[in-house]
């Protein structure tokens, strides 16, 4: 039963960009779509904020986020894992 209901809710894996807000984090999301006319793969980008309760992920890190209720005004999806942690510079 909770595979079925897993299946149903969008997953999409981006960078972190900003953390600087509390509980929340911002991911950019970047998909390669084929030009219509000039035939030509072309990177599309989309921010979405993410909800992080323990505010364990910071910038540059590579995570998953996972559609949800409403959580604010802005806030529709949730941090579920850390897939790259960012390199140390």
């Amino acid at each position: 039963m909770t595979e079925e209901k897993k299946s149903l809710k969008r997953t999409l894996v981006g960078k972190v960009v900003s953390d600087k807000r509390a509980k929340t984090v911002t991911v950019l999301v970047e998909r390669r779509v084929k030009h219509p006319i000039y035939n030509k793969i072309v990177i599309r980008s989309s921010k979405y904020h993410a909800h992080d309760e323990e505010g364990q992920f910071h910038t540059g890190d590579l995570i998953e986020i996972t559609e949800s209720r409403p959580i604010s005004k802005t806030k529709n999806w949730v941090a579920t894992r850390l897939l790259e942690k960012a390199a140390a510079v």
